[in-house]
């Protein structure tokens, strides 16, 4: 039955040794290659969402909700088509239902499988109870042929039980990438002053040595610069249409290939090569470093667990789940115990919809657990409001951004976004994609390689292994100290970004330095404005406002002030801080001898003085006349 599809972003590999990899069509979904159209599986007569359709495309799926329990006379109308939907336009043949604690269904299989059993006496459905999640959900099974009026009564049913907390489809997933074509003097990513994430600097502090880092992707294809760093991990992958090595879940997450033909994965689907996607993630993550070959990893002393959930033509959130759970130390019913528990998941794959109940529930209990969550925000140049699991709570939302340090043009964007990082732009030029290990093999593993990729899906990588390095640096670091440490000493993004990129790029030196007690800053609270305003020429000035709560006392003696204004000649602007009180605080004046452009800086301000609840606003100007500008975005760091 088809779930959700997630995405990631990747570009088809070309490779860095002579023979490159072929361009597939436009990214799918987040997955290297793919596109995210339905796709119907003729030999078990499952729907996929096919991933070339996905891709470029840069689709906006419709947001998925929770509906309540509604009384049986108005069910239909209770449950919205997405709903009821693994994907845009495709019924659920699964469904995912979490039962309240207390309720006997929670604990007991047998209850939940008497209580299919009444659903589907109800309904008139075929409902049949399947497995227990890692989190306690059961997964149930629905008719492969049944209409999307077929599954809203099903769901309805389960949404007016009072003992069900919540019911949502098992949607497909997919792999986060931007298909594309092409060792460390390649890798601009890491050290490049422009837009680099500098992390050459935090290796004299920390190498990511004693973490495990979970990555939930297509598994991994043996590499010589990344077997050394490579540690146990597993097949969750259940479906046998999807995993394509000829048996469901195993101790073995070696990636087969996920390559299709043209239809597989949809009508309008074209073939597609072998990804390797989580072997490039890997790669960026931990690749082996000072070995005299290859590329280097962020966080080369870390070891990867892969976890394979993502196959031909995407994955289910019900395998992505489970993965979640175990990968934290969790228990999933069938499966090991995990000797390998990781303190960092890296998920570069996503899809369209809200962040479902089932999910952020996999999550929750993983960051319970002391398991940071990075994941991609998405390729779809859309808001990442609207695409799971980038806009799910608890988790790092990564943006991507291009060698001159503004967001790349496919990254999602927005207020959910926490950080941004490097993630490429190969239409620029390859050597402008991210570099990493892969295999040239077009369907099944051949000789190993590396290549350049782009996307959402190698920005989030990056991030997972500066966790990486924090973790190892200071190993009591919760998910919440991480995630602020990240912003607090993230640097103002070099380029543009318009809808929002978090609190900037990333820096991994001064982040690793604040966390290990050498430099940089743990502290602060961070408010941000991503709402984009113009400033007219030679106009009046405009506020954007920023809503302070939930400190005491006062603003401290150095509040920190990062301002990003696109602005020709920028000698025009004046910039003021105004305190919730009305005082002004000068933060730049105009200068007619400053032809520069642009205004992206943090200014330090001491407002000891003022209170630190309410409405602060950033006061622009532009005094002179021939240029205008837009502020994109400001943020205060108490």
């Amino acid at each position: 039955m088809v779930g959700h599809l997630h995405r990631l972003s990747v570009s088809h590999p070309s490779a860095s040794t002579p023979k490159p990899l072929p361009t597939a069509a436009p990214a799918c979904p987040e997955s290297v290659a793919k596109g995210i159209p339905l796709r119907t599986v003729p030999a078990t007569g499952r729907k996929l969402i096919s991933v070339a359709a996905v891709s470029a495309a840069l689709l906006t799926a419709t947001t998925a909700t929770v509906a309540v329990a509604q009384d049986g006379a108005v069910r239909e109308a209770a449950v919205p088509a997405a709903q009821t939907e693994a994907a845009p336009g495709t019924p659920a043949e699964r469904l995912i239902v979490g039962y309240k604690s207390g309720a006997g269904e929670a604990t007991s299989d047998k209850a939940a499988e008497a209580d299919a059993a009444a659903k589907a006496k109800e309904t008139g459905e075929h409902v049949d109870f399947q497995r227990r999640l890692g989190t306690g959900a059961a997964l149930v099974d629905l008719d492969d042929d049944a209409t999307r009026t077929d599954v809203a009564d099903v769901i309805a049913e389960y949404q007016a039980d009072p003992q069900v907390a919540y019911v949502v489809p098992d949607r497909l997933n997919k792999p986060m990438a931007t298909p594309n074509d092409t060792e460390y003097g390649k890798q601009w990513d890491l050290f490049e002053e422009t837009a680099g994430m500098r992390v050459p600097g935090a290796w004299d502090l920390s190498t990511g040595s004693g973490v495990n880092v979970a990555v939930i992707d297509t598994g991994y294809v043996a590499h010589s610069d990344l077997a050394a760093n490579i540690v146990g991990g597993y097949d969750f992958i259940s479906d046998t249409a999807v995993s394509v090595d000829g048996d469901g879940r195993d101790g073995n997450p070696a990636d087969p290939g996920d390559w299709y033909a043209a239809g597989d994965c949809g009508p309008d689907v074209p073939a597609s090569n072998s990804s390797w996607h989580g072997t490039h993630v890997a790669g960026t993550i931990a690749a082996a470093t000072n070995n005299g070959k290859g590329v280097a990893g962020v966080a080369y002393g870390a070891k990867i667990s892969p976890l394979r959930v993502l196959g031909k033509c995407g994955g289910y959130d019900s395998d992505i789940i489970d993965a979640i759970t175990w990968a934290s130390g969790g228990t999933v019913s069938g499966v090991p115990a995990n000797a390998n528990v990781a303190k960092v998941i890296n998920m570069s794959l996503g899809g369209d919809g809200a962040c479902t109940s089932a999910t952020q529930s996999a999550i929750n209990a993983a960051v319970n657990r002391g398991t940071t969550v990075v994941v991609a925000a998405g390729n779809e140049n859309d808001n990442v409001a609207n695409h799971s699991p980038g806009n799910c709570n608890n988790v790092i939302s990564v943006a991507a951004t291009n060698r001159s340090g503004a967001k790349a043009s496919y990254s999602n964007y927005g207020s959910l976004v926490d950080i941004s990082a490097p993630g490429g732009q190969t239409s620029t030029g390859t050597a402008n994609g991210i570099l990493s290990t892969l295999n040239s093999g077009t369907k099944t593993p051949s000789t190993e390689s590396y290549a350049y990729y782009q996307g959402t899906s190698m920005a989030t990588p990056h991030i997972a292994g500066l966790v990486a390095l924090m973790k190892s640096a200071n190993p009591a670091l919760t998910p919440a100290q991480i995630e602020s440490a990240i912003k607090t000493n993230a640097r103002p993004l070099p380029g543009a970004c318009s809808g929002g990129c978090g609190a900037g790029l990333a820096d991994a030196a001064k982040t690793v330095q604040a966390v290990s007690g050498t430099g940089g800053s743990t502290g602060g609270t961070t408010f941000t404005s991503t709402s984009a305003v113009a400033i007219p020429d030679g106009g009046t000035a405009i506020e954007s406002p920023i809503s302070v709560g939930g400190r005491t006392g006062n603003a401290p003696s150095a509040l920190k002030v990062a301002v990003d204004i696109t602005h020709t000649y920028r000698g025009d602007l004046v910039i003021d801080l105004v305190a919730p009180d009305g005082s002004a605080y000068r933060l730049k004046s105009s200068s007619s001898s400053d032809s520069a452009d642009d205004v992206r800086t943090t200014y330090t301000v001491d407002a000891s003085g003022e209170t630190a609840n309410g409405t602060w606003k950033l006061r622009v100007q532009d005094v002179y006349a021939q240029d205008s500008g837009t502020l994109n975005r400001w943020t205060l760091t108490f």
